[in-house]
């Protein structure tokens, strides 16, 4: 079953000059394996082509239960010199929680679980 990022994981991105640094850390502990299964180096790269020239760098970080991705040559310059609409790379993680992924029927349950009544409208299954 297809789901967004967001409901597994949150994040943090900021800019390291030209390039963008996006954090993205497991709601528990338990699911930060499927975190590191799921995003992989091309499947970041794929989503955030649209928006990222560069290559990325994944980082795992297991004590904190996050990946950290370093997305070269994103800002169009960096925020002194770009005109882009976010030079600071403050959205990207946004952006990257959007992403959908496959879970299982048993994760699934755990999601709903873990959400509650609090369960985002729109973020079912797809």
């Amino acid at each position: 079953m297809r789901v967004r990022l967001y409901l597994l994981a949150h994040g943090r991105s900021g800019d390291k000059g030209n390039d963008c640094n996006i954090g993205v850390i497991a709601r528990r502990e338990s699911w930060y394996p499927v975190l590191s299964s799921l995003l992989s180096v091309g499947e970041v790269e794929t989503f955030l082509k649209p928006i990222a020239e560069g290559p990325v760098q994944r980082y795992e970080l297991p004590n904190l239960c996050a990946l950290n991705f370093l997305v070269r040559n994103a800002l169009g310059g960096g925020g002194s010199k770009s005109l882009r609409l976010d030079a600071q790379g403050k959205t990207y993680a946004q952006a990257l929680l959007k992403m959908p992924v496959e879970i299982t029927d048993d994760l699934w349950d755990e999601v709903r679980e873990f959400w509650g009544d609090d369960l985002p409208e729109g973020m079912t299954p797809a």
